[in-house]
């Protein structure tokens, strides 16, 4: 539907994710991809959405002054907030498995933000779900970790895979959203530019 009432875009996703590039195949998009490696660095004092926010907007800089006139890049970015910190990618598995241990019978929120960027303006959403984890057990988190490797997701999980469906116990907010993009959110702002 989206697809051609946006087609006077060049849509840009610069994301390697492959649920964030299923995301847009299944809203029906005629995108690109166009990857650009940064540092994912934030100043310290940052907090919960503002991190995601500033990365969003870090990760678009990597293309100014290359988007032409009816060019409309989108990057994301999505942590998990739990005990007053941001859990990235696992570094390796004692840090996956660190992290799930934390999350373990307790509830945390995923966030993740959307900034939308032309020649001549850039625009930021953001979207926060909480998760409730049931207590899981080191065999679990191990078989999980063995099984899934899920080192390339925001606090070591994907919500989608054998984890979510035995570990969430409740979700208040976007489903999609924990799997990295708010689509109901990101749909809304690509209609009001159709």
């Amino acid at each position: 539907m989206l697809g051609k009432t946006l087609n006077k875009y060049n849509i840009i996703l610069a994301s390697g994710s492959p649920r964030r590039q299923q995301f847009f195949k299944d809203l029906d998009l005629d995108f690109e991809i166009r990857l650009k490696e940064i540092e994912e660095v934030y100043p310290p004092n940052l907090i919960e959405e503002d991190i995601t926010d500033y990365l969003a907007v870090l990760k678009s800089d990597a293309f100014e002054g290359e988007l032409n006139e009816n060019d409309l890049l989108i990057t994301s970015d999505t942590i998990v907030w739990h005990q007053n910190k941001a859990l990235g990618k696992p570094k390796d598995y004692d840090d996956a498995f660190a992290m799930l241990k934390s999350l373990s019978d307790n509830t945390h929120k995923v966030i993740t933000s959307v900034c939308f960027k032309t020649k001549t303006n850039v625009e930021v959403i953001s979207e926060t779900t909480f998760v409730t984890f049931n207590e899981l057990s080191d065999e679990a988190i191990r078989y999980y970790l063995e099984k899934y490797e899920p080192y390339d997701k925001a606090g070591s999980y994907g919500i989608q895979e054998w984890i979510g469906f035995i570990g969430v116990s409740k979700i208040n907010g976007s489903y999609a959203n924990v799997m990295g993009m708010p689509v109901d959110k990101v749909y809304d702002y690509l209609s009001k530019l159709a």
